[in-house]
């Protein structure tokens, strides 16, 4: 077999033993619904009201933030199940095999993003339940799905670089946990405008607020500015600068043990 057919097989037997774990233990992917939709119902119905959107239903304002939200939820998971991995010695005992290293990693990353990709798509149809109206056409609501997928991608990979350069379980889910206080730090649940001028300068640049804003313009059938161009490149940035530190934190921890 050729290199990359030898990769691609062992990536996704890699990708297999990360969805058989989720199966077995399927407490991640409940975690990755329950805790965005608590949060949805708990806007939406308690605050939401409170909350002036220019116009807009503050569920349909709100629900491409909580995406965002659940999006940075999954890098918890990911990053201790990567950490648990070095912790045990299952990565010691992968590089010891004729396997392709990246393999481990990619197994991981995509395991990863299709189990938050799944809890992405119940969160909505729970939103869909308590009256939230997209209308998106379908060339829009694919565009909605690879921007996600793209992030969720971008996330997983910096999760793994979490997990592997923490090597602790404890130290994976700490380190993650900061992922999900840009969320609050953006225009995810509240318009940038009511933020005091001196946090505006940085909810407005960061790249969540340009996510949900691209996700919110594309949902609502708005024009999607500038906003579609720098999701993409914020998402493209990250997942490069993720994978870079994966790799770079794989190799480190290879040469140490």
């Amino acid at each position: 077999m050729t290199t990359l057919t030898t990769t691609f097989t062992d990536s996704s037997t890699m990708l297999g033993r990360v969805l058989r774990h989720t199966v077995r233990n399927p407490s991640t992917l409940v975690m990755a619904v329950v805790l965005p939709a608590v949060l949805l119902l708990l806007l939406n119905f308690a605050f939401g009201g409170a909350i002036r959107t220019g116009g807009v239903r503050y569920i349909d304002y709100l629900v491409p933030g909580i995406v965002a939200m659940g999006a940075s939820y999954s890098a918890s998971a990911t990053a201790v199940a990567v950490a648990d991995d070095v912790r045990q010695g299952i990565i010691d005992r992968f590089r010891t095999m004729p396997i392709a290293r990246s393999a481990v990693l990619t197994g991981h990353v995509v395991g990863s993003t299709l189990r938050a990709l799944l809890g992405t798509a119940i969160v909505v149809l729970i939103a869909l339940a308590v009256g939230y109206r997209p209308t998106p056409d379908p060339v829009r609501w694919l565009a909605v799905t690879g921007l996600v997928a793209l992030l969720l991608f971008a996330i997983a990979w910096v999760a793994t670089a979490m997990g592997l350069a923490t090597g602790t379980v404890t130290g994976a889910a700490s380190l993650a946990g900061l992922l999900q206080l840009l969320p609050f730090l953006s225009g995810a649940f509240v318009p940038v405008e009511t933020m005091p001028g001196w946090l505006q300068t940085f909810t407005a640049n960061q790249p969540v607020t340009h996510v949900v804003s691209a996700m919110r313009a594309l949902l609502g059938g708005t024009p999607v500015g500038n906003h579609g161009w720098l999701a993409l490149a914020w998402c493209v940035g990250i997942a490069v600068a993720g994978y870079a530190w994966a790799t770079r934190a794989y190799r480190r921890r290879v040469v140490r043990s």
